[in-house]
């Protein structure tokens, strides 16, 4: 896995999420903790994670209510920290969750930027900043570049969009979901897609992230290809692997 520059400040930032050291991602060995809730962490629930895991590729670090830890304790135990997010450990995993009232979300795969890359945009783009972006909430055509609606806890701070006359064929946006922590999303419309628009527009954002001094990440889904290529095309790399879950009924 290629190193990126930002690896030490991820091993912190997720070491205030699950409630660990910077060291324990360096470990190959599994670990549990309880979960809490501490200041400068990604804040996607107001409440303390039910169950979260994340690997860098050795072992897993998990972090759970203490209900939870006597299954952890032996889901976790004498296995690779990757293998855990594997189907026939996570069916297990499920249907104890269940028990308690959760289900798995999916597995998010994260990446950090590991190289330069020079956008290559042949189309004409503008940029949106602060209140510029709140014209856009409500638009269905963006549901992954912007939050649905502005969130003080995890604010909208750019846009970047491709026009071919007036018309937009894409946006990248980002969030800021922990302090200095930009989140990356991506719309291209339909008739746009396959061009190159999505890549030369992350491209763009990441650059410009970097320039301001923060830290650009972009996440996907296992089988979601179009997106891993745009990450790969655009400098990015992949960084850390979570999973966590969320109330069936919530």
């Amino acid at each position: 896995m290629p190193k990126s520059e930002y690896d030490a400040a991820l091993r912190s930032l997720l070491a205030l999420e699950y409630n660990c050291k910077d060291g324990d991602f360096a470990r190959d060995e599994n670990l549990l903790t309880v979960s809490a809730l501490h200041d400068g962490r990604r804040i996607y629930q107001k409440e303390a994670y039910f169950f979260h895991m994340v690997t860098l590729g050795r072992g897993a670090v998990v972090t759970a209510d203490e209900q939870l830890h006597p299954f952890l304790r032996e889901f976790i135990k004498d296995r690779p920290g990757h293998w855990l997010y594997e189907l026939p450990n996570l069916l297990p995993l499920e249907r104890e969750l269940n028990r308690f009232g959760y289900t798995l979300t999916q597995t998010h795969h994260m990446f950090l930027p590991t190289r330069a890359v020079s956008p290559k945009a042949q189309f004409a783009v503008k940029w949106f900043r602060g209140e510029e972006i709140y014209a856009f909430y409500g638009d269905p055509r963006f549901p992954n570049a912007i939050c649905a609606e502005y969130l003080p806890h995890r604010p909208d701070r750019q846009l970047v969009c491709a026009y071919d006359g007036d018309e937009i064929m894409g946006m990248a946006g980002c969030s800021e979901d922990a302090p200095h922590w930009m989140q990356i999303g991506i719309d291209i419309m339909p008739a746009y897609r396959g061009c190159g628009v999505a890549t030369a527009l992350v491209t763009l954002l990441k650059n410009q992230i970097e320039a301001d001094g923060d830290i650009p990440f972009y996440g996907t889904s296992l089988s979601n290809y179009h997106s891993w290529n745009v990450a790969l095309n655009s400098g990015f790399s992949p960084a850390w692997v979570e999973i966590g879950a969320v109330a069936i009924n919530g």
